[in-house]
């Protein structure tokens, strides 16, 4: 399963370009010679892409097949990820550095879809039912993982290169590393032998009637609504969490922390919450469970968050909003997958993030023209001064309040059965056994 091994690799090291700048968006701006909100853009540009490209994406997975479409993300994100090495080299104008930095992180957000939609698709075609949400769990969390690396990287190599050029060559390397082992390891399309009933007995619906489906499937438009508004508010907290945070004195470093502790706790959670589910089955219980907890910690982090001096507590609330919100994640794509079946899977899922990546492009915006420039910031450390200096004070509060209003409309309208796991336990036993010949059938008719 080295295929498998490669893939994982590849969601460690995708995220790391969208979150390149954000651990270090006042000293980015310095660099380019741009303002904070045109650096915000280099993160929102995922947001944007991952809208329009989403369609052709899940297109790309569902039909074209999986090694198809990592083969293709890992080559959009090397040669993004040289072009802003090259956007930074000294024979290039000022003005055109941003411009070349910006078309880098285009190329690596056409990449991020490819790889962010997989998870589902890859847990389906190579795992059993009862590694299932396990399996997704670790190509997720590895994404989650990369964005760890991000937060902790970002801040230290500025802080020990004292330069940008610096930071996009090293996150350039993995880049390269990964096009290579994806274009001459990744050969299986599909295991020889299908791990589950699902995949002998059923066919995937076509593009087209499979999204009828999922619009008009009740319980999988609340999923898609209330948990994307969670993918919105997670991913406004990634990239404003160190403008919030330096405004009231901590350090980039301290926020680079914060980010990292919510992320390690996240996988840690993840981990623990795959094995439970795995063995339960009870999707809907622990995604609403741990949407309520993660409410309660984002409405805590608004308070704590306009608080000096208190990095105990942030941190403390930093870890608790990844434990519970992080890991949920790959579970509630599996319920994704569970209520919208036969549907396929890289469709399920990846509508439900491209609602997150809408809602976090609307919010993005909404927080950011709430953030008002202070007066008076004794305790700013924000690198590019006044044009930082911003009350954060209601954005985080409209940030825990969309938070709670997601999750109480999801607590309170989703209820689906399990259609997946219902089709696999009335299939015949012989579909998943019969080594001699339904796997060779299915391996040469399976094109995703």
């Amino acid at each position: 399963r080295h295929s498998v091994y490669i893939f994982i690799f590849m969601c460690l090291i995708s995220p790391q370009s969208w979150l390149t700048f954000a651990p270090v968006a006042d000293q980015t701006a310095q660099y380019l010679q741009v303002s904070l909100n045109l650096v915000n853009w280099l993160s929102l540009v995922y947001v944007v892409v991952a809208i329009f490209f989403s369609l052709i994406t899940t297109w790309v997975l569902d039909t074209l097949g999986l090694r198809f479409s990592l083969i293709m993300g890992s080559w959009l994100n090397m040669l993004g990820a040289i072009l802003r090495v090259i956007g930074m080299l000294n024979c290039i104008p000022e003005w055109a550095m941003f411009p070349m930095v910006m078309g880098g992180q285009t190329l690596c957000a056409f990449a991020q879809p490819l790889v962010i939609f997989a998870p589902t698709k890859l847990a389906a075609l190579w795992f059993p039912d009862h590694q299932r949400a396990t399996a997704n769990m670790m190509a997720s969390m590895a994404n989650t993982v990369g964005l760890l690396l991000a937060n902790i990287f970002s801040p230290m190599i500025i802080s020990y290169t004292s330069t940008l050029f610096m930071l996009l060559l090293i996150y350039a390397i993995p880049a390269v590393v990964a096009c290579f082992l994806a274009t001459v390891g990744i050969r299986e399309r599909v295991p020889p032998t299908p791990p589950s009933a699902s995949m002998v007995t059923s066919s995937s619906e076509p593009f087209l009637q499979g999204m009828k489906l999922l619009l008009t499937n009740k319980a999988y438009m609340v999923l898609l609504v209330c948990f994307g508004s969670g993918i919105g508010v997670f991913t406004c907290f990634s990239t404003l969490l160190e403008q919030i945070l330096c405004v009231k004195g901590y350090s980039n470093d301290f926020a680079g922390l914060c980010g990292a502790v919510a992320i390690v706790f996240g996988v840690l959670g993840a981990f623990l919450l795959g094995l439970y589910v795995d063995k339960t089955k009870k999707f809907t219980e622990v995604t609403k469970i741990n949407m309520c907890l993660t409410s309660l910690g984002c409405s805590v982090f608004a308070v704590v968050s306009q608080l000096s001096e208190q990095k105990v507590i942030i941190g403390a609330v930093c870890a608790w909003f990844g434990f519970f919100g992080y890991s949920v994640y790959p579970i509630a794509m599996e319920l994704g997958v569970e209520c919208s079946y036969p549907v396929g899977e890289a469709t399920s899922s990846g509508l439900i993030f491209v609602s997150g990546q809408i809602q976090a492009a609307l919010y993005l915006l909404l927080l950011q023209a709430l953030a008002k420039p202070m007066a008076d910031s004794p305790l700013s450390v924000c690198a590019t001064g006044a044009d930082a200096n911003l009350s954060w004070t209601v954005p985080v509060l409209v940030m825990a309040g969309l938070c709670t209003l997601g999750t109480c409309c999801f607590v309170g309208f989703f209820h689906t059965d399990y259609r997946r796991l219902r089709a696999e336990a009335t299939a015949s036993p012989n579909t998943v056994t019969d080594q001699s010949t339904g796997g060779d059938t299915w391996a040469n008719s399976t094109d995703a």
